[in-house]
């Protein structure tokens, strides 16, 4: 499958370099695209800096894709994921136990696939992970909370085979005057629709991460869909 996907940086990328970005990204060390042009200008300006949207032809063909929006997997998989690689959570002894449960039982090995797909938790979204790592919300709020804001998918590709399929086309030039603002227009709404659905009164039958752990929840459980 040939598909057009965008890097949004600061510079220039004609050659992505394998293992070139940070360890502590959502995904652990990869090259992070996105299908939308217009998120990745949003990314290339995160500093408030003008930047471009690199475009790249990409073959998804023979290669092995992980994709965590796919209904085999819960949102559970890529909050285990996410604990792995990220830091900065909460102290406390719930979001401890927590991110152990969760990579105990919903973690997945990234090191078998060539691609993975799934969110982005970028500035709000990571906050609305950290809330139900330390019990703030029930898992409903958390996969709702996560289609606020028009957030999209992210595709990193991982392994060495996956960056051969990467071929420079363009660069898209973004302007922070436009893309910061719009970036950050996008965060404010979806920090002030999660508070109003924070607000939304509670079901008896909600599942916490409390609940999670002490019932014994693992993969595959119809309670997770």
């Amino acid at each position: 499958m040939i598909m057009f996907v965008y890097h949004g940086s600061d510079h220039i990328i004609e050659t992505p370099v394998f293992n070139g970005s940070k360890r502590t990204n959502d995904y652990g060390y990869g090259f992070y695209t996105t299908e939308s042009p217009e998120l990745a200008k949003e990314w290339a300006c995160a500093d408030n800096r003008d930047g471009f949207a690199n475009k790249y032809e990409a073959e998804l063909g023979g290669l092995s894709v992980l994709n965590l929006n796919s209904p085999e997997y819960s949102i559970l998989n890529w909050l285990a994921i996410l604990t792995k690689y990220r830091t900065y959570w909460q102290n406390g002894s719930i979001a401890e136990e927590a991110k152990e449960y969760l990579q105990q039982h919903f973690f997945i090995d990234l090191s078998s696939f060539d691609v993975v797909i799934g969110y982005r938790a970028d500035d709000s979204y990571f906050t609305f992970a950290q809330d139900f790592i330390s019990g703030v919300i029930p898992l409903s709020k958390l996969s709702e909370a996560m289609r606020l804001g028009h957030l999209g998918e992210q595709i990193v590709f991982k392994s060495p085979v996956a960056f051969s399929h990467i071929h420079f086309v363009d660069a898209l030039p973004a302007n922070a005057s436009d893309w910061y603002e719009k970036k950050s227009a996008r965060d404010r709404e979806a920090r002030r629709s999660y508070r109003a659905v924070k607000k939304q009164s509670e079901l008896f039958n909600e599942l916490f991460i409390i609940d999670i752990m002490r019932e014994g929840i693992e993969n595959g459980d119809p309670r997770l869909r």
